[in-house]
């Protein structure tokens, strides 16, 4: 993945003495040049010990090499064209985000993109010390079904309309600006008001699996704590969105829950996921599709139903299982929309699908 040679920097655009503060001043990274069909992209990292680069699903940890004995340490990374991958330098055994980069997704991580991936309208440039405003609206769901308590926040957009019910809300709160990014397409007209409904998970493997307690949960105690919290929200065409597990448990919902979900956003969607698989040393090689596909292949009638599939288009092994199902879901009657982002099995790759699916999903 390197390029040894005094040059190294300067291929990038780069002058003066690697590790003065000449260097670094101003400096903002990483750095991409086209090589072949896709991007040597360049890592710089200030500091005294040594480090690796970890990227989150794209990749193996890439250690960190000092230029010299300086205190700047660097990676020249072979990237395929279109990517947006998060990523974070590890030091020891703690973790940091990349001062060099000012597109962040929470305290500890940043967030790369070779110059040819798609824009993301609408996604502010949020910094890793920024701190992301909250919803006023919070909620305190303590629920008999799924046991425990957790905290659920509620945010109307443009004044509020259908409610998009957000799995793993604490990602989109904390680490990415939903509702900066939902205010803005909203603002824009590319999609109706909606309320959003943050949903934090406890326990993603038991509540995502295919297994009804969750939704029987929202159906029967969150709902009506929403209706009851005085936002305009309209129930009544809720979509759903998730991502991974989460995509799996919306599409689930989707097939054994049609009054309460017609609608649904997946990016991602585990749709590997048999009951054994999680404890399979090979998780994703199981049938072709898991539980769902099985489901699906009984032709259930789900023409009441809108759904928008998108999964990484670097997610290989995914593309089999997510192809399966797509297909599966329009043969039974569902409208159906597909596309692939240029990502991995990432959050920041999936933004922009999070948007336009649900606006698409409102129909």
């Amino acid at each position: 993945m390197s390029r040894v040679g005094a040059d190294t920097f300067a291929a990038f655009g780069l002058s003066g003495e690697p590790g003065t503060d000449t260097f670094w001043a101003g400096l903002t990274t990483p750095l991409s040049i086209p090589d072949g069909d896709g991007w040597t992209t360049l890592f710089l990292r200030r500091g005294s010990r040594a480090a690796s680069l970890v990227f989150e699903s794209w990749s193996e940890p890439v250690p960190l090499r000092r230029w010299g004995d300086t205190d700047c340490w660097y990676a020249e990374v072979r990237m395929p064209a279109r990517l947006r991958v998060t990523y974070q330098f590890l030091v020891d055994d703690a973790a940091y985000a990349d001062p060099c980069n000012p597109a962040g997704a929470g305290g500890d991580r940043s967030v790369a993109a070779t110059p040819d991936a798609p824009a993301q309208p609408h996604w502010p440039l949020v910094g890793a010390a920024d701190v992301l405003p909250l919803p006023r609206t919070r909620l305190r769901w303590t629920s008999e079904r799924l046991g425990g308590r957790r905290t659920v926040r509620v945010h109307p957009v443009g004044g509020g309309g259908p409610l998009v019910l957000l799995l793993d809300g604490d990602d989109w709160l904390y680490l990415h600006p939903a509702t900066a990014a939902f205010d803005s397409a909203v603002a824009s007209g590319e999609m109706p008001p909606v309320t959003l409904v943050f949903l934090p998970a406890k326990d993603r493997g038991t509540e995502f699996g295919c297994r009804p307690a969750l939704w029987e949960a929202v159906r029967d105690e969150l709902l009506p704590l929403v209706a009851g919290s005085g936002v305009p929200a309209d129930p009544g065409r809720m979509v759903v969105a998730g991502q991974s597990l989460g995509g799996l448990s919306a599409l689930y919902a989707a097939l054994e829950f049609p009054d309460l979900v017609s609608r649904v956003a997946c990016q991602s969607a585990s749709l590997w996921w048999t009951p054994d698989a999680a404890e399979s040393a090979d998780p994703l090689g199981g049938p072709v599709g898991g539980t769902l596909a099985a489901r699906l292949r009984a032709r259930p009638d789900l023409s009441g139903l809108r759904i928008a599939f998108d999964v990484g288009e670097h997610e290989t092994r995914m593309l089999p299982h997510c192809a399966l199902v797509e297909s599966l879901a329009e043969q039974a009657g569902a409208t159906v929309r597909v596309s692939r982002s240029a990502s991995g099995h990432d959050r920041a790759g999936w933004r922009h699908a999070l948007l336009r699916d649900v606006a698409w999903a409102l129909g």
